[in-house]
């Protein structure tokens, strides 16, 4: 079914050069609850040893104060970005409380309440102020247990040397930067059409804790009196009780090209939502949200792909794009994985490029309403039922196929991308993490959420006391490994640094937060209007 990237491969191979797709930049953002001993999730405040999460370039938090995330700085080798990740973690662990440890699985266990997740904070600057405010307008639209949800995002962006040759062999006589933006919503059309595919092979959370759901069990299957699951599930993060947020199923954002993302990216902005509106902005003196639209800024539309441009400081993402088009894409749909100390492997990773390449070099019409209902369709039906023997999806204007026969299609078109990517390489290990996936697409037993419920079952422990054993020998070894002295004299240095930056930009604000975020919502509207 799959044909284009290969022949597209090929035409690349005979200009002379196989390996123009290799070494394409990448980079992770890993999150992690910090919790108790009792796998609560933490009420201590984010470490100070850590720096601080505001101006940290590589330890900050997402929603929660508790939530931490890794970020690592942009790599063209996968096992360099890896073992990033790895310094990271055995920093946080020689600088955290004996106390805490971080959370292995993305599903929080423990939750007493909404309240017991605390929300970040980031000190007292306009910025810092406005993040907090962010966050607080999302507990009041979608409560925190959502928020409180660790996932893995990969960053990539093709090798800059692939843009000219490739819109040479495609003919295109256009602006290249025109092109490389088409491309990139090429790839994130195909992207939706197919990411079905990452939480299947993926997915790590077929089970949640019964604190979680706060007594919506009624269609979940009971594993022991503490966890609730469904049989053939392999990602409930995906599911519509997790990452998919129902109020923003509505949105109909484009991505037919740049200018109709923004656009309509933009009016979820600036469109009032009654709900919202019902709540209103402040509670007395203090604020509750940064305003009763749609979308409170955009990083709060949930998508498990986006088109990312590097910002300016006070700069909005949608902004950024415009004027300076896509730079790589971010990739939402990676559970944390229990097994993994570091929540994501090499073949992983490996496999979620040539993936990735796979979708931009396909064939990639537009997506119309009909299709993106179809879209949601297999999402959810993967991420509650992907492992159900038999299990067919909708192919949009082609009926239904089963998951196993588009997988197998899927795989053989990625093929070709992973020898590209071998190409010249000492051993194939693109090759070796697509093998690795067909083996798990022939026995679904292999796969991260049937490995998960064996392995409870196999304890005898419900998710949460399984999480957190998985938990603690993660912590062992992160700390049984000690850092680099180097490395964690930078890593110092820079937590050092990150609290003197948060210190000056406290000091340097010279107008007071209303005013700071009237210029912010105007100035980027006026922007965006030129």
């Amino acid at each position: 079914m799959y044909h284009l990237a290969a022949e597209r491969i090929n035409r690349l191979a005979s200009v002379g050069d196989e390996t123009l797709l290799q070494g394409g930049i990448k980079g992770l953002e890993k999150e992690s609850l910090r919790i108790a001993r009792d796998g609560s999730v933490a009420i201590s405040p984010h470490p100070s040893a850590w720096g601080s999460p505001l101006t940290h370039p590589y330890i900050t938090t997402d929603y929660s104060e508790a939530l931490t995330e890794l970020v690592t700085p942009p790599n063209s080798a996968t096992e360099d970005m890896l073992q990033c990740l790895d310094d990271l973690h055995r920093f946080l662990y020689a600088n955290l409380s004996t106390s805490e440890l971080m959370w292995a699985a993305s599903m929080p266990c423990a939750v007493g309440d909404d309240q017991s997740i605390p929300i970040a904070n980031y000190g007292t600057s306009n910025i810092g102020r406005m993040k907090h405010i962010y966050r607080v307008g999302l507990d009041y639209r979608y409560g925190r247990r959502m928020q409180a949800i660790a996932g893995v995002h990969f960053n990539y962006s093709l090798p800059v040397d692939f843009w000219p040759e490739y819109q040479q062999e495609e003919e295109d006589a256009g602006p290249l930067r025109d092109f490389i933006d088409e491309q990139y919503f090429g790839l994130i059309r195909n992207f939706h059409r197919l990411g079905w595919l990452v939480p299947f092979l993926f997915g790590n959370s077929p089970a949640v804790c019964k604190s979680f759901l706060a007594g919506r069990t009624t269609r979940f299957k009971a594993f022991d009196s503490g966890t609730h699951y469904l049989p053939y599930a392999t990602s409930l993060r995906m599911s519509d009780i997790g990452y998919k947020n129902k109020n923003q199923s509505a949105l109909a954002i484009s991505y037919d090209h740049i200018s109709g993302y923004v656009n309509s990216l933009r009016a979820a902005i600036e469109t009032p939502y009654p709900e919202y509106e019902a709540i209103g902005i402040k509670d007395g003196d203090n604020y509750v949200q940064l305003n009763t639209n749609t979308l409170q800024i955009e990083n709060e539309y949930y998508s498990f792909v986006r088109p990312k441009r590097v910002t300016k400081p006070g700069e909005k993402p949608s902004v950024a794009l415009r004027d300076r088009g896509v730079e790589y894409v971010e990739i939402r749909a990676l559970d944390v994985n229990a097994f993994e100390p570091n929540g994501v492997n090499l073949d992983q990773l490996k496999f979620m490029e040539a993936f990735i390449i796979f979708c931009l070099l396909e064939h990639s019409p537009s997506i119309s309403e009909v299709e993106r209902r179809t879209i949601q369709y297999n999402e959810l039906t993967v991420a509650l039922r992907g492992r159900e023997p038999g299990l067919h999806l909708q192919q949009f204007k082609h009926g239904t196929k089963s998951l196993k026969a588009w997988a197998t299609e899927i795989l053989d078109g990625v093929e070709a991308v992973c020898a590209a990517l071998d190409s010249g390489q000492s051993v194939p290990t693109y090759r070796r993490a697509l093998d690795r996936q067909r083996a798990a697409l022939e026995n679904f037993e292999l796969l991260p959420s049937a490995q998960l419920l064996s392995a409870m079952q196999d304890a005898g422990l419900p998710f949460a006391k399984y999480a957190l054993s998985m938990s603690e020998q993660h912590e062992r070894y992160f700390r049984e490994r000690e850092l680099d002295p180097d490395k964690a004299a930078s890593l110092q240095r820079l937590a050092a640094e990150s609290i003197e930056q948060q210190t000056e930009i406290e000091a340097s604000d010279d107008i007071d937060l209303d005013e700071f975020l009237d210029r912010y919502f105007s100035d980027g509207l006026k922007k965006d209007s030129d």
